[in-house]
């Protein structure tokens, strides 16, 4: 039986860790080619090591930091050089910065815009000429909830998160015509690093605003993703599917 990515070039960003990393294994279960792009060297290649005990295509990770252009169109050239082609793109890198707004800092500020959204721009830009080039292609950048209703504590992070949602729809209309799918995932409450510092009382006040009553798994998320990138969502595009037990 043919898998979904079967020959399919797809780089993912923050693939060596929580919904990144389960995306990457999920994909390269259906027979992906994987560059994972990332800054810790150590889970990246502990990622790749795993690819290849599923007797996957082998996977390649790239230490970069996709909060810069520089590094990031260095990193896209190799990979093309490498493996020909990109055919799926998966911008997963994101970080939190909690605070208040009137205690937040600048730079807490910048530095979750500059990795969450900013990313984006570098990592689109570097891939839609070759991807419009070849009339085809599939970006999926995965957002959050957070960035559909907010959250106290969290203005920079939501403002990354509704940037991007609204950064996808505006390049799916631009690359609609050439064949290339433009969508957001937006998870809510997955069981994670992120949720794992969470006192219990604070997950019992999360559970009571998800209607399935428990919290998602990274597995569900790409599982979602997995959807967005093969040939099942061909007429899919400028969409977000939301992940999250019914919250919002």
């Amino acid at each position: 039986m043919n898998k979904l990515l079967e020959n399919q070039t797809v780089v993912i960003t923050g693939g060596n860790a929580g919904i990144g990393k389960a995306i990457a294994l999920k994909f390269a279960a259906q027979g992906a080619k994987l560059a994972i792009l990332g800054t810790n060297v150590e889970r990246g290649n502990a990622v790749v090591e795993e690819i290849s005990r599923l007797a996957a295509p082998p996977a390649t990770f790239y230490q970069v930091d996709v909060s810069n252009g520089q590094s990031v169109d260095d990193a896209i050239k190799n990979i093309l050089e490498g493996f020909g082609r990109i055919d799926i793109l998966v911008n997963n890198a994101g970080i939190t910065r909690d605070q208040l707004l009137m205690k937040m800092s600048e730079k807490d500020w910048d530095e979750v815009l500059d990795i969450n959204l900013k990313s984006c721009y570098h990592t689109c830009h570097a891939v839609v000429r070759p991807m419009m080039k070849a009339r085809r292609g599939k970006i999926i950048n995965v957002s959050s909830v957070v960035g559909l209703m907010g959250n106290p504590g969290q203005a920079n992070y939501a403002a990354s998160k509704a940037g991007m949602i609204g950064f996808s729809r505006a390049l799916a209309k631009e690359l609609g015509s050439r064949g290339i799918c433009v969508n957001c995932i937006a998870p809510g409450f997955i069981v994670s690093h992120m949720t794992d510092v969470l006192t219990e009382e604070q997950k019992g006040s999360l559970l009571a605003k998800i209607p399935m009553g428990r919290m998602g798994t990274t597995e569900e998320v790409a599982n979602a993703a997995l959807f967005l990138a093969s040939s099942l969502s061909d007429y899919v595009t400028g969409q977000v599917l939301t992940v999250d037990g019914g919250m919002v």
